[in-house]
């Protein structure tokens, strides 16, 4: 028997998250992400790999857009198979995609203007890595999935998909081949949640796998705990509450915004933190707080009492979703302080990019990091201490407070990976460790050589291997 695989990426970095494997003749990727890292954005323009109208397949772990990004244009270029997904990372996916088309179309839009004004030219086209048209064409091959079932995705190739812990739907996936009376499994690990988190039910582990591609992104440190997330949240509003400055908080629309809720609400039913004006201003975020409430069956039992006695675990009194543009904009003429929740997470486009050119100079202000920064991202770069950085093509200083919580990580850290891990009985043949920065995958894949002595490979970027 003979598997091939290819690390087409997130191999020695966090984003563009995509792998191929071919066995019996079935084509598949396992997610197909954007690449957000500055220095990798080139390899979102190539075409892929292997040609789109070849793959017969996609398994997608879950809906962030590292993991779901490129999807739109593998469409573009030809992929007419299947999607599979769970219902929820199906509809979140869908969402995500159209929002990141349209970004794309109306930063091209103000990228060209800018430019000609000021006589510069980029070494980019002046054209959307992909259209809302071609976002579009992706939710019609979607075929959705529920947890611990087997489905056939070719000759001999079955999928099995389980609860991940990360975010809303996410999943871990492992595909199964048989042949000639032989079976392999390739278990993927998606991102790995966490234990015990609010609103999400815990990762459910598989027990059995060949082989493993596990991700890595805090496979080098261990993380703040979860209960100290109220506490630090609670400080910092009260602090920029006394300095007379805006909270504003680069969110991921996914998960991220709907725990800072949970958080917010259980703050201020306590009387921990002033009743203030908050805002989620993503359009994004608002139609995927909607796609949680549509799906209860995905929530914790502490979330699921919590809806039970009536209290909307993500939705309070003061609270405001804006979705339009004119909303957006009046968030900068309130008086006093208001908690401003935005996208994107890292800093790379959308509203936030507003709030921070409206903010980063008041040091009266806080830009609150709650989720992991990549390198070369805007938000890494101000969380890196930087004295000024660049917003829409301008410099500005930062003089504003720059704070993080690294406890509301959705990423599993050293120790609640290698707790993922220790479910597999008997030992696997090889561990290839991914999604991680090449620094934090070199220490994982050490630590769980040095724990276990199993074998653990940290691939490069196109490297193909053959399983056996």
């Amino acid at each position: 028997m003979e598997i091939k695989l290819n690390f087409f990426g997130a191999a020695r970095n966090v984003t563009g998250s995509c792998h191929y494997l071919e066995a019996n003749g079935v084509r598949l990727l396992v997610d197909c992400g954007l690449y957000q890292e500055r220095e990798f954005k080139p390899r979102n323009w190539a075409d892929f790999p292997v040609p789109a109208n070849t793959i017969d397949a996609v398994l997608l772990t879950h809906a962030h857009l590292d993991h779901c990004g490129r999807l739109p244009k593998l469409v573009k270029e030809g992929f007419r198979g299947t999607v599979y997904a769970t219902a929820a990372t199906a509809e979140i996916a869908n969402i995500i995609m159209l929002d990141a088309a349209h970004i794309q179309e109306e930063d091209v839009k103000n990228k060209k203007r800018r430019h000609e004004k000021q006589g510069k030219k980029s070494p980019f086209p002046y054209e959307p890595l992909y259209t809302m048209e071609d976002a579009e064409k992706v939710n019609a091959l979607f075929q959705k999935v529920k947890y611990r079932t087997k489905v056939p995705i070719g000759q001999g190739v079955t999928a099995e998909f389980r609860e991940a812990g990360h975010v809303f739907g996410s999943s871990s996936i492992r595909v199964e081949i048989e042949k000639d009376g032989e079976t392999r499994s390739v278990l993927f690990s998606g991102d790995v949640g966490r234990w015990d988190l609010p609103i999400m039910r815990d990762p459910d582990p598989f027990e059995q796998a060949d082989y493993v591609l596990v991700e890595s992104t805090y496979g080098d440190r261990i993380h703040e705990q979860v209960a100290s997330i109220p506490g630090e949240l609670e400080r910092i509003i009260n602090e920029t509450h006394q300095a007379g400055g805006n909270v504003v908080i680069p969110s991921f629309a996914l998960e991220r915004t709907q725990e800072l809720l949970f958080h917010l609400n259980n703050l201020l039913n306590e009387d921990r933190i002033p009743h203030l004006l908050a805002f989620v201003d993503s359009p994004m975020a608002v139609k995927i707080t909607e796609v949680f409430k549509k799906h209860p069956e995905l929530f914790d039992d502490e979330t699921m009492e919590q809806v039970r006695s009536g209290d909307a675990p993500c939705s309070f009194p003061g609270l405001t979703m804006s979705q339009t543009v004119d909303q957006s904009k009046s968030i900068n003429h309130i008086k006093g302080t208001a908690i401003i929740i935005a996208g994107s997470g890292m800093c790379t486009g959308g509203r936030i990019k507003h709030h921070l050119k409206n903010n980063i100079g008041r040091p009266e202000s806080t830009i609150l990091f709650v989720g992991y920064q990549s390198n070369g991202t805007l938000g890494r770069i101000i969380l890196d201490g930087a004295e000024t950085v660049r917003i829409f093509g301008e410099e500005h200083e930062v003089k504003a407070r720059v704070e993080r919580i690294s406890g509301f990580s959705a990423h599993a850290d050293q120790n609640e990976l290698y707790q993922w891990l220790s479910a597999l009985k008997p030992p696997p043949r090889k561990v290839f460790v991914v999604h991680g920065e090449e620094s934090a995958a070199a220490a994982f894949g050490q630590f769980i050589s040095g724990k276990t002595g199993w074998t653990c490979v940290v691939p490069e970027y196109g490297h193909e291997t053959v399983l056996d």
